[in-house]
């Protein structure tokens, strides 16, 4: 088990760093949700090897809400986005 959390911090430093290099801010977006998602994968992974099963829990409410955030900044974002290519058309 502990060489499948080392191999997701591997992963999770990877994607860190595919982020940063991101030319969007969508790719920033989507590169956060996977940042996201690996640290939750370390949660329940260490939740599981530690026998401490109320753990899981707060990766259940970290995982809602990151996706409730993801919702609410791409609503806003493609929001923002329209109202600019209005300015632009008048």
């Amino acid at each position: 088990m502990l060489y499948t959390i080392l191999i997701v911090l591997v992963l999770l430093f990877l994607s860190t760093i595919k982020n940063l290099k991101g030319s969007s801010v969508w790719d920033y977006l989507l590169g956060i949700n996977l940042i996201s998602t690996k640290i939750i994968i370390i949660i329940v992974l260490f939740a599981t090897e530690m026998q401490l099963d109320y753990i899981i829990d707060f990766a259940i409410i970290y995982a809602l809400t990151g996706f409730i955030g993801t919702i609410f900044v791409a609503t806003f974002l493609l929001n923002h986005d329209k109202s600019n290519q209005k300015e632009e058309e008048t």
